[in-house]
């Protein structure tokens, strides 16, 4: 067997009666699709569940698989203690799913559990299914019982998170398993100013995008989606789905969207998506070699596209990770990049950030407020080398890598005290936040995400080990000239 269903639902603790107190009929169309699946999943009678949580255990640059012989876990924390599940997990799957990951080369396994109890990801999920299960046992139709295989998600591409759902497939195939997985994971957290996350005009935008995607059955809509637009959307599931969609590779599907709402100022999205046929019979639906191909092209747009700036970033720092030398951009540069770089380059002096994202995800970021070097071009240089191989947050960045970075190059504009946040706007200044003993936070303006003047200076704060509310706190902006 292989996998013989696959569905996309959301997980608000407040759906569950006794965290919701009754505002849980404002999602009545949610509860009532939700039923719908738990009736599919009951009459499928899988053997193994696989269920991907964006709350569970999450890496970087790790697949996390949750291990041992089961957990547990309860609303608790949203003050419902009486309603939770216990899970046995499937062992055979979780090993065989782990030499595969391992044969394969892709970063997933079981390694650095932080919290085994189950998360409300998984919870919220398993509320319905178990309730239809327990409703069949009264009737005296129950399944019989399921096993759990439980994935985190990480900071790798999408490409990787539909690896890891191919590997699901595969394993379910090898061990002759029926198999379905739910991919948990909400929407867009932004589609209503009285929302608990505010308003951003891409939330609506991204919860269209995946629900067309859900209704069509594209796959590869799941796998290409503007980074920008999911970080200012501040969605949670779309590697959940992508890792569902792995687990579909080359399968027919009929995709169904149930439902669609977010009273909340929460995106609430169910979709299944049934098997027409068997798995590895469908090209057209080879997910993995479409995004490799739109990928790759995409790169090379980005690169024949590079600025100047970014140009001498990327020579500088590809010089040093795979020479170990430091360019002097006064005479080490191609003879094309050195005709191409502007006299701002060359005869002026500025502090400047260097900013890396591999997969549209920061992979470092580091720069100098003031200058320090002989010219802008040396500050760039010198930067792009911290950015890349001295972020205390991430690993230096490997010759592996170096294809796949996309970059940013960020000239400062002299700091400017200012008399308090009145005169800030996030979208134009960046900010320094400076309090006693020399500590010193700096966020750049202009970032997916960051709407606010709080959050603003929130972050900064945060970055310099500062308190915001010290009375030693004082605030300077600046503006950047951003260079792609």
């Amino acid at each position: 067997m292989s996998v013989v269903a696959a569905f996309a639902v959301p997980h608000p603790p407040l759906i569950v009666p006794g965290v919701g107190h009754g505002r849980e009929a404002e999602i009545q169309k949610t509860i009532d699709a939700y039923r719908e699946v738990a009736r599919r999943i009951a009459d499928l009678a899988p053997e193994t569940i696989a269920i991907s949580s964006p709350h569970s255990t999450s890496y970087l640059d790790y697949l996390h698989i949750s291990q041992g012989d089961g957990a547990s876990g309860t609303f608790a924390q949203f003050g419902d203690r009486a309603d939770g599940s216990r899970v046995t997990y499937d062992r055979d799957f979780i090993d065989a799913l782990c030499r595969a990951a391992d044969a394969c080369g892709l970063a997933a396994g079981t390694a650095g559990e932080r919290d085994p109890e189950l998360d409300w990801g998984v919870l919220v999920p398993l509320h319905f299914v178990q309730e239809e299960y327990a409703r069949r046992r009264d009737a005296g139709t129950e399944p019989p019982a399921y096993r759990v295989v439980r994935m985190g998600l990480s900071g790798l591409s999408p490409r990787d998170h539909y690896r890891m759902g191919q590997l699901v497939q595969h394993v379910a195939d090898k061990l002759g398993r029926r198999v379905v997985t739910i991919a948990s994971g909400d929407l867009s957290h932004k589609l209503k100013d009285d929302g608990p996350y505010g308003f951003s005009p891409d939330g609506p935008v991204f919860d269209d995008y995946v629900c067309r995607a859900f209704a069509d059955g594209d796959f590869l809509a799941l796998l290409t989606a503007d980074p920008g637009m999911c970080e200012r959307a501040a969605e949670c599931g779309l590697r959940s789905f992508q890792i569902m969609a792995g687990a579909l590779d080359r399968t027919p599907v009929a995709p169904e969207l149930l439902s669609h709402e977010g009273p909340f100022g929460v995106g609430y999205g169910i979709a299944a998506f049934t098997p027409t046929g068997p798995a590895g019979t469908d090209e057209n639906r080879a997910f993995a070699e479409q995004y490799d191909a739109w990928h790759a092209d995409a790169i090379a747009r980005t690169r024949a596209a590079e600025s100047p700036w970014v140009r001498l970033a990327r020579f500088s720092l590809e010089s040093y990770v795979r020479e170990g030398r430091r360019i002097d951009p006064a005479c080490d540069l191609p003879a094309d990049l050195a005709a191409a770089l502007p006299d701002e380059l060359t005869s002026t002096r500025a502090g400047a950030f260097v900013s890396l994202k591999k997969d549209g995800q920061l992979r470092g970021c580091i720069g100098t407020i003031l200058p320090t070097r002989d010219t802008l071009a040396a500050e760039i240089c010198a930067n792009a080398i911290s950015a890349g191989c001295r972020d205390p947050r991430f690993s230096p960045v490997e010759a592996s890598e170096l294809p796949e970075l996309v970059y940013d190059v960020d000239v400062l504009s002299a700091p400017e005290p200012i008399d308090g946040p009145e005169d800030l706007d996030p979208k134009r200044y960046g900010v320094i936040v400076s309090a006693s003993r020399g500590r010193r936070g700096l966020l750049l303006p202009d970032l997916d995400g960051i709407d606010t003047v709080e959050e603003q200076i929130r972050i900064a704060a945060r970055k310099g080990g500062i308190n915001p509310d010290e009375s030693s706190v004082r605030l300077e902006r600046f503006t950047v000239t951003r260079h792609l």
